[in-house]
């Protein structure tokens, strides 16, 4: 094989050199030949002719000599004139002399350049008609062919080094050939070297002195002339040239590659090469980085590629050169041309490096996995390159890889490893290299996309984002149809996303963005997929295309009117919808005002056209057309409308479109003078309420709701009334068409609204309230009348705060304090009449969406009705802890003492139905985020003016606690909503709609802006947090040590209790924001964090986040002294966790430990005296403890201090008593403690280092130890069922159980084998110690059967299983320690939790014999004695506890 290889490769050299000698052949017309030397007489023919022996020699042996350019001749084949010539000099009578006399003579025709050249090159073929019978034409030089003559090799050998040095510096001759190269040449490839140890010598020794040129030629030639036993010889020496010389690390490499090297100076070549690696050219890196990778094996690929990944830095190679270029081209400003080749070339070096990987990876699975390996390694962001995404994208091409890929990648993103800047990086300076894998972007960009976490969603799209604006046309194609499909595909999370990017490529890259618009303009075929905030999107993105580019977007607008007129003229409101929606967006675009976009003094800035102008109106006057008599689709255009003019970028003249008629419609529609009596035959009578002007005599407004309700509902199913201008009044209208308008007097008044103000104290007519008083006397449709007024009216109140809450006179200030004050008021009149309406549909006020998705479920209005015990029934709770006063009132539910009635009363109201208002949500009106700007207001003074407009009293409104809980429930909605992630997977199943209802307004802003407004806000909910801890701080010192105080007002102290878990939720909620991992936010968490740092003392801005996260961590932490509930207490661990994870420090852990220890060692007492208990309160209490187990120094420790200390306490304690130690460990949450206690055991148990044969002794006895007591935790855990014999607990044991011994049989059993003859007692005990809990096992396992509990008996079989490979493991150990006999088998008979003998299984041949247990060597007599005897034996827990066994 060997042989076939080596004459290829001969071949091929000869080849390469016919090639390079082949030029100067074509040249000889054109360049005269000159010599070193004065040439000899010489023929006219060229014929060299003379007496010497070595000219006779050769011609006798068929070799003709030539000068000139000819060249010399061969009238023979090469072998046989080899042979005749060999055979002339041994049978020469001067043999051996001969040979020296040749050897002189050759040296003597060789000092003519040109002779010497000749003897160099190839010899030609005789030109005669007896040649004929030659094999080649091609034939070797007339040096190579004496180098192949044993007899002349040495000689010659030595005669060419001897000349060399005469050619070493001399550049290529006239002639354009090396005479250096040439002489190299002859030693490739010879049949035989005698002397290969002389040879290889004289060859280094030539290396050492040449010039660089020389050096690399002779180097890259060292394979083809060396034979195989001195490669290693050679190695080292070329290893040790090169830590001397960097210049030859490409040759050398090149040479070595070829070598046949053993491992052990493979290693160390390889280590040579790795220490020089930083300091290489970057031209030179291929082929270092090929040698390198191609010398690795399976055992230390991962070591390499780790040091390999770690010094190769493709930045700091592509800013050298960015950097030399600039130098070169500040010297010189003609080199522009070199300093682009320049650059080039450094992306062409880096495009082979990426080609070297590329093949390493695909043919050598140990590389490929040891990249992966040398990349899940790295776990800080600042360790990540640029070269680990390309590795990453090189692995993902080849089709093994891919999940793996996507698996680190998914994980580098979730931890922030690998972030925007480093994809931004990637694509600025490597973009010529990624486009070669832009199948693997797509590709991976597509898969992360679908993801359920928010930081790997966020960075497909960067990746989207990049390679649009980094690749050609044929790219972007690919990307846009790429955000199509997705939007197509019918999953909301990817139809968001892809219409993000492409909002924000429209933006950034419009021109290039046109010519796909048929792609996104396919969408509209789908639109029947989309939600409203979807197809907002969808349109904007269309009505930029088609407007902002002039004449280029005209098939678009066509195509967009086509779809908006034909929506619009539906009779369907789900399509009508559309077209609502679709032609407001079209007015933004068509509408804009550039000055304000783009500044005034832009010369391209144009006025609206009149053509523009009158297209715009007649889009106007179409849509109201279309929806003058449906009034759900006239509010949604109201909607629209308004949140169109509060972008305030609209032409002016449209704007006074808009505003011409707004101010007198609404009047017209929904005021009527106060003084003025209504009327009508109405339902109730009608009364003016919620006025907030006292003084009316000189007349005032109202909003007619009352009335116009009445109409509304009179007129279903008939003619609709309408106004006096034919168009259709509708309370429905109410809010939307106020929203509009007061957007329009702030556009108009910059922000004031005092031309409006009227409306913020003026009355509603509504009828007097106590009506819900006696709900019982009233029929179903009056009581849906008077829950559609409240509604109504409710949502007027909300759009009022939201339009005055910014509002700086004190006055307004005022008045919307006091309007939240209505709303809370109205909210617990609300509640009474829905409890007594249970299949009432509220009206819509959220009008993107489908009506039916707003419908409210009637689950939450359960029945509170008394069980046998007196005990009501839970209603199933939302696991949302943000819910709304509904929580306060199931506080009040849980304490029947606290109510001050007599019992018939009390059964009267708990057989009504509890409402919950957080199910209605959908048909309240969406706050703003500007409304908690209230939250900043301490003490207003709001002056009540009389007629002379004279202060004649000043009452003080404040936010109460009602209120408060009112604005925190709704903040905490928002921010879950936006900032928290649901990390569920998409599914393409129809979803229900009604999470996104109710935060329209919301889905506008961003969730960096939602994230800004909150650390706005975050000193004024500081300021509440401190006014909560105060409170609760005063509390405690006046009523020390009672459970029970009767000063307590308990509705207050819930209330405050609430306030204090909502503003610990709106912290946890923000500082959770996984937005806060991605660089650009960075600079908003050190504003927050500065904040909470800033209560404490002043923060210098220059301050590190570490510090800044230490600082909040302290303020945070005072708060648990005053914490009312252990769910408050839970949200302030949380608080602390979620800090603690923005910096890198583990110092915070013991106290998140201590603290949580402190909470569960604290007695939570509600404020009529009773305990906290109930599902959620267990809840709760479970999250506490595995926080604690889990950051605690000693978890084993932690365990057997609660097991062994805490419940011992609670058996002593009476039926209703509690643990001393533990107050939270009762009865009713024992079970909770043994569920967590049993998991972090087992967890910890697992975490032990498996016991190996190499560990030391002092390693060994540590961890034996540790076995020891992780046993006897288990042990007293076990046990503990015989006194707490429930179901649940009885489940986990049984579960729990089997997990933690097939953890000791994996990991500790391997211990014993190697430490049982050393420490042969500790591990009886430990086993001893075992036996006993897998005794009580299999007692659980036949109370199981007993009592035949499904529940259980499904643990059963695992169980058994593992019982019975405990005891056949122990043998092994006892056989592999030769202790064999120390082992014997038994049947071990059923008993019962009590250890009491379950008779019915005991079989009637087997009554009087003794119980057999295997024993081990010290317990054998004891065992004897007592059959019960709960020793060190081991049981045989077979599957029929009767049938016998033998060993």
């Amino acid at each position: 094989m060997r042989t076939a290889v080596m004459v290829a490769k001969r071949r091929l050299s000869k080849s390469d050199d016919r090639d390079e000698n082949l030029a100067p052949d074509t040249t000889k017309a054109k360049k005269s030949r000159i010599s070193t030397k004065k040439p000899k007489a010489i023929p006219q023919d060229g014929l060299v002719e003379n007496d010497s022996l070595f000219v006779q020699l050769l011609k006798s042996s068929g070799m003709t000599l030539r000068s000139g350019d000819r060249q010399n001749e061969i009238a023979v084949d090469q072998a046989v004139f080899q042979k005749k010539l060999q055979q002339s000099l041994r049978k020469h009578p001067r043999y051996p002399d001969v040979i020296q006399e040749f050897v002189s003579s050759l040296e003597s025709h060789i000092e003519d350049r040109d002779l010497f050249r000749n003897c160099l090159l190839p010899c030609g073929t005789f030109q005669a008609e007896d040649a004929s019978h030659l094999n080649s034409s091609f034939h070797d030089s007339l040096i190579k062919l004496l180098l192949g003559t044993e007899l002349l090799q040495d000689s010659v050998i030595n005669l060419l080094f001897e000349k060399l040095p005469e050619f070493l510096y001399e550049s290529v001759g006239s002639d354009g050939i090396s005479i250096p190269r040439l002489i190299i040449n002859q030693f490739k490839w010879l049949d035989r070297v005698v002397n290969c140890k002389d040879l290889s010598s004289k060859i280094m020794q030539l290396v050492v002195v040449a010039p660089i040129d020389i050096q690399h030629d002779i180097i890259t030639s060292l394979p083809e002339i060396l034979e195989d036993s001195q490669h290693n010889d050679i190695a080292k020496e070329l290893n040790c040239l090169l830590q001397k010389n960097i210049q030859l690390t490409v040759p050398i490499l090149d040479a070595l590659s070829s070598l046949n090297l053993n491992a052990g100076l493979l290693i160390e070549v390889r280590r040579s090469v790795m220490s020089t690696l930083s300091a290489v050219e970057l031209e030179d890196l291929p082929v270092i980085i090929k040698f390198i990778l191609h010398s690795v094996t399976p055992s230390d690929a991962v070591e390499v590629i780790s040091e390999l990944r770690q010094t190769l830095d493709l930045e700091t190679c592509v800013s050298l050169t960015q950097i030399q270029a600039s130098q070169i081209k500040t010297k010189n400003s003609t080199l522009t041309g070199s300093t682009v080749n320049q650059t080039n070339s450094s992306k062409d070096c880096v495009s082979l490096l990426m080609d070297v990987m590329k093949s390493a990876v695909r043919f050598q699975k140990h590389t490929s996995e040891a990249w992966i390996k040398a990349i899940e390694s790295v776990n800080t962001v600042a360790d990540h390159k640029v070269t680990d995404l390309i590795v990453l994208l090189i692995l993902y091409t080849t089709n093994n890889s891919k999940k793996q890929v996507e698996r680190v990648l998914r994980n580098k993103i979730r931890l922030g490893y690998i972030s925007d800047q480093l994809l931004q990086s990637s694509f600025r300076n490597h973009s010529q290299v990624l486009r070669e894998y832009f199948p693997s972007i797509l590709s991976l960009a597509q898969t992360l996309l679908r993801s359920a976490e928010p930081n790997v969603v966020s960075f497909s799209s960067f990746m989207y984002k990049r390679a649009f604006s980094a690749f050609d046309s044929y790219c972007q194609q690919e990307v846009v149809g790429a955000l199509v499909t997705h939007v197509c595909s019918g999953y909301a999370g990817e139809v968001d996303v892809s219409l993000n990017v492409l909002t924000e490529l429209v933006s950034n890259h419009s021109t290039a963005l046109t010519q796909y618009a048929v792609f996104i303009k396919g969408i509209l075929d789908y639109l029947d997929n989309l939600n409203a905030q979807q197809i907002r999107k969808l349109f904007q993105i269309l009505s930029m295309l088609a407007f902002n580019k002039g004449q280029e977007g005209g098939h678009i607008q066509d195509d967009m009117y086509i779809v908006i007129r034909k929506q619009l003229s539906s009779t369907l409101l789900k399509y009508k919808r559309i077209g609502i929606i679709g032609a407001v967006q079209m007015v933004g675009s068509m509408a804009v005002d550039r000055k304000t976009k783009s500044g005034a003094k832009d010369p391209g800035n144009k006025p609206l056209g009149p053509d523009c102008y009158k297209q715009v109106a007649a889009l106007l006057q179409l849509v109201c057309t279309c929806i003058e008599k449906t009034p759900e689709a006239s509010a949604l255009y109201y909607d629209e409308m308004a949140s169109l003019v509060q972008k305030r970028n609209l032409e002016p003249q449209v704007m006074d479109l808009v505003r011409k008629t707004v101010l007198e419609d609404f009047q017209d529609d929904f005021v009527v003078d106060l003084d003025q009596a209504s009327e009508g035959n109405y339902m109730f009578p009608v009364k003016a309420m919620y006025s907030l002007d006292e003084d009316e005599s000189q007349g005032g407004i109202v909003i007619n709701l009352l009335p116009l309700l009445s109409k509304e509902i009179a007129s279903s199913g008939t003619l609709q009334e309408t106004n006096k201008v034919g168009r259709h009044v509708s309370p429905l209208c109410l809010s939307p068409f106020f929203r509009l308008l007061r957007l329009c007097i702030e556009d108009e008044q910059d922000g004031n609204l005092e031309e409006i103000d009227a409306l913020l104290g003026c009355p509603l007519y509504m009828t007097d309230l106590e009506v819900t008083e006696k709900l019982e006397s009233i029929s179903k449709s009056e009581r849906e009348f008077l829950c559609s007024l409240l509604f109504f009216a409710l949502n007027w109140f909300r759009e009022v705060v939201n339009a005055f809450c910014k509002q700086q006179n004190a006055e307004m200030k005022g008045k919307v304090l006091t309007r939240l004050q209505n709303i809370t008021r109205l909210q617990e009149v609300l509640e009474k009449c829905l409890s007594a309406t249970p299949a009432y549909i509220p009206p819509p006020a959220n009008f993107d969406s489908e009506s039916q998705e707003a419908v409210p479920s009637p689950a939450p209005a359960t029945a509170a009705k008394k069980t046998k015990k007196g005990k009501k029934k839970k209603s199933a709770e939302s696991k949302n802890s943000s819910a709304d006063s509904s929580q306060i009132e199931e506080h009040q539910d849980a304490e029947p003492s606290e109510v001050d009635k007599s019992q018939p009363e009390k059964e009267k109201e708990d057989n009504k139905l509890t409402v919950s208002l957080n199910s209605y949500r959908a048909f309240f009106r969406e706050l703003d985020l500007d409304v908690f700007i209230v939250l900043q207001c301490g003490l207003v003074t709001r002056s009540i003016l009389d007629s002379e407009l004279h202060t004649k009293a000043t009452e003080v409104v404040q936010l109460g606690p009602a209120e408060l809980v009112f604005l925190l429930e709704d903040l905490t909605r928002k921010m879950e909503h936006i900032l928290t992630s649901n990390a569920k997977r998409p599914t393409f199943l129809k979803v229900k709609g009604s999470k996104n209802i109710g935060f329209s307004l919301l889905h506008q802003k961003t969730a960096q802006e939602v994230a800004q407004a909150i650390v706005d806000l975050l000193n004024s909910l500081c300021n509440h947090v401190e006014n909560m801890h105060s409170y609760f701080q005063l509390l405690m010192a006046e009523n020390p040590g009672v459970e029970d105080a009767p000063a307590v007002d308990a509705k207050e102290h819930q209330y405050m209790s609430y306030c204090y878990q909502l503003l610990l939720q709106v912290f946890h909620t923000l500082f959770a924001w996984g937005g806060f991992s991605q660089h650009e936010n960075r600079k908003l968490l050190k504003s927050a964090l500065g904040v909470l740092a800033g209560r404490l003392k002043e923060v210098d801005a220059e301050l590190a986040l570490e510090e800044l996260a230490s600082q909040s961590f302290s303020y945070l932490q005072n708060l648990h002294t005053s914490v009312p509930t252990c769910s408050s207490a839970l949200c302030l661990i949380q608080l602390l966790i979620v800090l603690t994870e923005k910096t890198n420090a583990t110092q915070y852990q013991n106290n998140i430990a201590s603290l949580a220890k402190r909470f569960l060692c604290q007695s939570w007492v509600q404020t009529n005296g009773e305990r906290e208990k109930g599902i959620r309160f267990n809840e709760t209490l479970q999250s506490l403890l595995c926080i604690y187990l889990e950051r605690t120094d000693d978890v084993l420790k932690a365990v057997e201090e609660i097991a062994g200390v805490g419940i011992p306490e609670l058996v002593n304690a009476d039926k209703d008593g509690s643990s001393s130690t533990y107050p939270t460990l009762t009865r009713q949450t024992f079970v909770v403690f043994f569920r967590v206690l049993m998991d972090k055991l087992e967890k910890c148990a697992r975490n032990i280092p498996a016991g190996k044969n190499s560990d030391s002794n002092q390693i060994q006895t540590e961890q034996l130890l540790r076995w020891s007591l992780a046993v006897r935790d288990f042990h007293i855990l076990v046990n503990l069922v015989k006194v707490f014999d429930s179901r649940p607990v009885l489940s986990v044991c049984l579960k729990y159980g089997r997990l933690f011994l097939e953890t000791f049989l994996k990991l500790g059993m391997p211990l014993l084998d190697n430490c049982f003859k050393k420490l042969r007692e500790d591990v009886q005990s430990l086993l001893k110690t075992l036996q006993l809990s897998t005794r009580q096992l299999h007692h659980m396992c036949g109370h199981s059967k007993i009592h035949q509990d499904t529940g259980l008996t499904h643990h059963v079989p695992l169980l058994k299983k593992t019982l019975e490979l405990f005891v056949y493991r122990v043998k092994a150990m006892l056989v592999l320690n030769k202790c064999q006999e120390a082992f014997w088998l038994g049947n071990l008979k059923n008993r019962d939790l009590q250890g009491e003998e379950i008779l019915s299984q005991v079989p009637m041949d087997s009554e009087a014999e003794e119980e057999q247990e295997s024993q081990l060597p010290a317990e054998e007599e004891d065992a004897e004695e007592d059959e019960d005897n709960e020793g060190s034996n081991k049981e045989m827990e077979s599957g029929d506890d009767t049938e016998e066994d033998s060993v």
